[in-house]
């Protein structure tokens, strides 16, 4: 839990989703499954008022996925 709160992880998270995404050897299917879903999230809430998660946990819980799983699939450290 105590990873989850810290900054230096959060800084480490999204500066290797910025090396994944502006890699050229990660495939663009990999990125899509990144962007779209966030960003579908950001615009549906507008739409479905009644769901009880904020925007910024939804892209931080899949933000966290997507760089461990590209991080070990295309060996980016």
């Amino acid at each position: 839990m105590g990873k989850l709160l810290s900054l230096r992880h959060w800084k480490n998270t999204f500066a290797l989703i910025f090396r994944v995404l502006k890699s050229r050897d990660v495939l663009l299917r990999d990125k899509l499954l990144f962007a779209i879903p966030v960003l579908l999230y950001w615009i549906m809430p507008d739409f479905l008022p009644f769901i009880p998660v904020d925007d910024i946990a939804v892209t931080m819980i899949i933000s966290e996925w997507f760089a461990q799983r590209m991080a070990k699939k295309y060996n980016i450290k």
